[in-house]
């Protein structure tokens, strides 16, 4: 078949959630996916005997999180054990009373954007910081874990819009199977990347590197970056998309999961800060889920640094980083697993989005609907739930409703 109703591209957590809600409602549709795997951003990796998730991994704001229903519906585990950072951090290199003063001193950051939030200003988050607080170069290191840069990069107006529960909850298969899961019965053509999409006509005309298929309309899930890099070209042109784009950019965070030997002594699901004076520092998740593992998280500048030395980069950080603070005989204890290098990735270019400062209206932007026949989804166009998957899987509904209202009313 080359013509369809609907052609959706990209079969991450948005394409799959457009694409199933379309399929049920009866019609034909297809998902053109440039990767080999499905899931985009999501993406679990079967290693050293347990699957790993590369990308997403919480389940954010849980309490609401749609995914939480199709797991359960797909006879998936969701794991509630609240996350370490939402508890005190193991005492090693950051006493409990230094602790208790940095908690307190990133409560007050946050109580401050919400403050610039409230009265409409914009401006780099960095405002926010306390001048001279010797907390603030991990309230960077938190920056760069929540949007993948530092706070100089990111619109204070966007990070107040952000809507999260404090529920955070995992799949124990993977968020990443979770959206493979859900795409199970599917017409998704992978290694089929999209060049270019011609709306000059109707039908819509989407070529791809195996060769053209038309559609009535097309729902475009790509991420901002690329978007933004224009690696599918449109005709006529959508300069104000390409735009919008770009005042989203994807930050820097990338995973690197180690093999533990002698694990017993962590606490399950407990957290070391490999430094607490500086910004460019690795977060290690001990023991997530009781595995004998640790989950190394760095992002922003120091992410984007790792990823140009590659895998070997970011074992050495964290062996560097661990052993200052467990002694050089805990190096002999760890091996790497698996690392994700999501900025080297081609087909997304960054974790997720955050808005440049004077840019947090671009998501709508970039949300809107051109000419009642492309749509748009993704991550990058929720207003209060950007960077998440739940926030893509409620973009991707709403382009579907938008789709179908729109044959409705023609």
């Amino acid at each position: 078949m080359s013509h369809y109703d609907v052609i959706v591209v990209g079969a991450g957590a948005a394409g799959i959630a457009a694409a199933r809600a379309l399929h049920d409602a009866g019609l034909r549709i297809c998902v053109l996916e440039a990767r080999s795997r499905i899931g985009g951003r999501a993406f679990t990796q079967i290693a050293a005997g347990f699957p790993l998730d590369l990308g997403c991994g919480w389940l954010h704001s849980a309490d609401r999180n749609p995914w939480c229903g199709v797991a359960r519906g797909l006879g998936l585990s969701i794991d509630t054990t609240p996350p370490p950072w939402t508890r005190p951090s193991l005492p090693t290199g950051f006493p409990l009373e230094h602790q208790r003063d940095f908690r307190a001193a990133l409560d007050e950051f946050y109580q401050r954007v919400e403050a610039f939030g409230m009265q409409g200003r914009d401006g780099p988050a960095s405002d926010c910081l306390q001048p001279g607080n010797r907390w603030n170069g991990l309230i960077g290191t938190v920056a760069t874990f929540v949007t993948g840069s530092e706070w100089d990069n990111v619109s204070v107006l966007d990070l107040h819009r952000y809507a999260d529960t404090g529920v955070n909850w995992r799949v124990v298969e993977g968020y990443g199977a979770l959206v493979a899961r859900y795409a199970q019965g599917l017409d998704i053509h992978r290694d089929c990347p999209v060049r270019r999409i011609d709306h000059s006509a109707v039908p819509i005309r989407v070529e791809t590197t195996r060769g053209t298929v038309t559609a009535q309309a097309v729902i475009v899930t790509l991420p901002a970056s690329l978007i933004a890099l224009e690696a599918v070209t449109f005709t006529p042109a959508l300069p104000n998309k390409t735009e919008a784009a770009g005042g989203l950019p994807l930050g820097h965070d990338d995973k690197l999961f180690l093999l533990l030997e002698h694990a017993d002594e962590f606490e399950t699901d407990s957290r070391l800060f490999g430094r607490t004076d500086r910004t460019g520092t690795g977060a290690y998740h001990m023991r997530p889920f009781g595995r004998p593992q640790i989950e190394c998280y760095f992002g922003g500048a120091l992410a984007q640094e790792l990823e140009r030395g590659g895998a070997q980069a970011f074992f050495a950080f964290a062996k560097s980083e661990l052993a200052n603070l467990l002694g050089n005989d805990f190096a002999k204890r760890i091996a790497p697993v698996a690392v994700h290098s999501w900025g080297a990735d081609p087909f997304a270019r960054g974790a997720y989005s955050y808005a440049r400062p004077g840019s947090a209206d671009c998501r709508a932007a970039l949300a809107a609907p051109v000419e009642g026949r492309i749509f748009f989804a993704g991550e990058a166009c929720s207003l209060h739930d950007f960077s998440t998957a739940h926030g893509a899987f409620a973009t991707g509904k709403a382009a579907a409703e938008a789709v179908l209202n729109a044959r409705a009313s023609a």
